[in-house]
C-alpha cells in the first residue's frame, strides 16, 4: 500500500499554519515545515514562525534545524522529507507537509531525481562570488539567457535559486525546466492536497498588517542580533524578505517606513507567484477562507475534516 500524505499549500498570510494544526489534531498528525526559510535558527519574526506554544503537542520538523549561514536546499529536503513521512506512516499517524515554497513541496510529492551528477559546488562557489561583484539583477539575467522558464518562475531576490538552476545548466548541459519536465508525474504516495485561498484585497491587507506587526515585534532587532553574530547580506537566507530589506534601513540607504513598504510590495509578489505555482499543480482541492471570522473558520475546518474523513486517510478520534 502506498504511504499517507496530505499537503496543505496556499500563499503567505493565508492561514495555513492555524488550520493545520487543527487537522493534525483530529487527524493524528505530525507536521513537516515546506517553508525553505523556517529551517533557520534565530530567523522568528521574519518567517512569520510558529511558536513553540502555538504548536499544541503536533510535532513539527524542519524548523529551528540550521544556522543561517547553512546552504540548505532542494535536494536535501527532498531526501529528509521523503524518510520523515515514512517513519510519521509506521507509527500510524498521517504526514502533514505545510508550507509555500512550491519546488519543495512537489520534490517530494513526485519524487523529482536530484542525481549528484547536477551538483557542481566549485562552480556554485563561483557563482556567489560573481553574485557579490556584479549583483542579484546580473545574477537574474544570466539565468534568462539559458532558461528564461525558470527565470520567469524565479524572483530577483532568490538568489539560492538562481543559482541553482545556474549549476544545474552548468553541470548537465539540461535547463532545471527541461529535469523537472522530464521526472515522473505520478505521486507514489496515497496523496491529498489542500489549497487555501482568499480575497487578493483581503489576502494583501492581511499580508500589510503582518508586516506592521513583525515589526512591533522586533523585526529589526532580529536583523540586528543576526548581522551581530556575522551572518552577513551576502548569505541566501538573509536575502529573505523582510531580512534584505531591513538591512538596507540599517546601512542608511533607506528610511524605516520605505523599508517596511519594500517589505508588504515583495511580500504581496511573492504571494502572487505562490498562487501562480499552486494552480498549476493538478489534484489541490481548494477552500476559500476570505470570510475567516470565527465561526466560518470552524465551518471551513470542518468541511475539510470530512471531506479528508471521506478519503481513507486517517480516521478521525
Amino acid at each position: 500500500m502506498k504511504e499517507k500524505l496530505l499537503v496543505i499549500v496556499g500563499p503567505t498570510a493565508v492561514g495555513k499554519t492555524e488550520l493545520s494544526i487543527e487537522i493534525a489534531i483530529r487527524f493524528q498528525g505530525e507536521i513537516i515545515s515546506g517553508d525553505s526559510m523556517q529551517v533557520y535558527k534565530g530567523m522568528d519574526i521574519g518567517t512569520a514562525k510558529i511558536r513553540p506554544e502555538e504548536m499544541k503537542g503536533i510535532p513539527h520538523y524542519f524548523i529551528d534545524e540550521y544556522e543561517p549561514d547553512y546552504f540548505f536546499t532542494v535536494a536535501e529536503f527532498q531526501q529528509r522529507a521523503i524518510q520523515k513521512i515514512t517513519e510519521i506512516n509506521q507509527r500510524g499517524h498521517l504526514p502533514i507537509i505545510v508550507g509555500g515554497t512550491g519546488l519543495y513541496i512537489k520534490s517530494v510529492t513526485h519524487h523529482y531525481r536530484f542525481s549528484k551528477d547536477s551538483m557542481n559546488k566549485t562552480y556554485r562557489h563561483q557563482l556567489q562570488e560573481w553574485l557579490k561583484i556584479h549583483g542579484k539583477e546580473a545574477l537574474h539575467k544570466r539565468l534568462e539567457e539559458v532558461d528564461p522558464e525558470s527565470a520567469k518562475k524565479l524572483h530577483v531576490n532568490d538568489t539560492k535559486r538562481v543559482i541553482r538552476a545556474l549549476e544545474v545548466y552548468h553541470t548537465t548541459g539540461k535547463t532545471m525546466s527541461e529535469i523537472l519536465k522530464e521526472q515522473q508525474i505520478q505521486t507514489p504516495y496515497h496523496l491529498l492536497m489542500i489549497g487555501l485561498t482568499m480575497d487578493r484585497k483581503k489576502l494583501y491587507d492581511r499580508i500589510n498588517r503582518r508586516v506592521d506587526l513583525m515589526v512591533q515585534q522586533g523585526l529589526v532587532e532580529e536583523v540586528q542580533r543576526l548581522l551581530k553574530k556575522g551572518y552577513d547580506e551576502t548569505l541566501n537566507s538573509m536575502q529573505g524578505i523582510g531580512y534584505k530589506e531591513i538591512i538596507l534601513y540599517l546601512k542608511g540607504k533607506v528610511t524605516l517606513e520605505e523599508a517596511i513598504e519594500m517589505i508588504k510590495q515583495a511580500t504581496r509578489r511573492f504571494a502572487k507567484r505562490q498562487l501562480s505555482w499552486f494552480r498549476n499543480m493538478p489534484g489541490i482541492h481548494w477552500f476559500d477562507l476570505t470570510n475567516n471570522t470565527l465561526e466560518e473558520k470552524e465551518k471551513i475546518t470542518q468541511k475539510i475534516s470530512e471531506w479528508l474523513a471521506g478519503k481513507n486517510l486517517l480516521r478521525k478520534e
